[in-house]
């Protein structure tokens, strides 16, 4: 059994300490940045003025200009609150971490799990990608890692032209027992039809020359929900059993997100769940602070619970998921 750690123990240890500490600093972050915000404001209130009533050129460019100067003093004013939270956050993360007994980086980058990802397209296209919040260690007795990404895409045209988030989310890598036979795919309805997606759903898709063929589902009633692919047909209904689907949907509550899908290759379950910005457990509010804890604490929960239920299920687990 995966338990949530005892959020009161956390609170009166390390953690509690490390966060009653920031209360001051946080309260420090805010006076400073509406201080800067009032003297940009005395400053270069008056210069924006005079510039668009005096310089002589078209209205258009002076408001672009005007627009360009008031974001850079946000950034410049805000910087003090962006410092504390980041601060508050990673103290946070790190002490959940610490009662896990696993590891935490704000900043990493991208490993096997995200090409997987890209590969069999769990996660959408994109031209920039982003990655932070490094989470490693073992839940149930079984490896993983998790971490953030935020990817994006340009859309548009000409003056019209800018980046679109097309995900941000948890990738997530959970180590199994042993290797499994096949490659198997559990994506949202939908996703792959033929005719150009006019027509029902394929009998089989290619992710770089990998073929994947469909599977029914063993239970009708997540039929409208997933569909499943995979290149060993026995393994793949074994593997995606209502258990095992439940425990998938549980995860994607757990994390607030949605359209979750996985992915069993070779030793590792790979699982992509859009969830917004998360593991932003710090704030400017000391009150929310257990809150969060007990968010972020919940959610690797849940990833236990999931691989404790397909190593079970296979006949692999032992005393180490209890």
């Amino acid at each position: 059994m995966v338990d949530v750690p005892d959020i009161d123990h956390l609170m009166a240890g390390p953690l509690g300490q490390f966060l009653e500490q920031q209360r001051g600093a946080r309260a420090d972050a805010v006076k400073q940045a509406w201080s800067r915000g009032w003297k940009a404001a005395i400053i270069a209130g008056p210069l924006m003025l005079f510039g668009l009533i005096a310089i002589p050129i078209e209205l258009v460019p002076k408001l672009w200009a005007c627009g360009f100067l008031v974001t850079l003093i946000y950034g410049w004013a805000t910087a003090p609150i962006r410092a504390a939270r980041k601060r508050v956050k990673i103290g946070i993360n790190e002490g959940i971490a610490d009662a896990l007994g696993m590891s935490y980086s704000h900043d990493g980058d991208e490993g096997r799990e995200f090409e997987l990802a890209k590969q069999f397209r769990l996660l959408p296209k994109h031209q920039k990608s982003s990655v932070e919040d490094f989470w490693s260690g073992t839940l149930g007795g079984y490896g993983f890692l998790l971490h953030e990404a935020h990817l994006q895409e340009k859309r548009g045209s000409g003056k019209n032209r800018r980046w679109v988030t097309v995900f941000r989310g948890a990738i997530i890598r959970i180590g199994s027992g042993k290797r499994f036979h096949g490659t198997t795919l559990v994506q949202r309805a939908g996703k792959h039809k033929s005719w150009f997606g006019w027509g029902g759903r394929k009998d089989s898709v290619k992710f770089d020359g990998h073929r994947l063929d469909a599977v029914d589902m063993v239970h009708p009633d997540f039929e409208d929900t997933f569909e499943v692919w995979s290149d060993d047909q026995v393994e793949a209904r074994y593997l995606v059993d209502p258990l095992y689907v439940e425990r998938l949907i549980a995860m994607e509550g757990a994390f607030h997100g949605r359209d979750i899908c996985s992915l069993f290759i070779e030793g590792d379950i790979i699982v992509a769940v859009r969830s917004g910005n998360m593991f932003e457990s710090g704030t400017m509010n000391p009150a929310s602070d257990r809150f969060m804890v007990e968010r972020c604490a919940e959610q690797f929960a849940a990833m236990g619970r999931l691989a404790q239920q397909v190593n079970r299920q296979l006949g692999w687990a032992d005393d180490r998921a209890g």
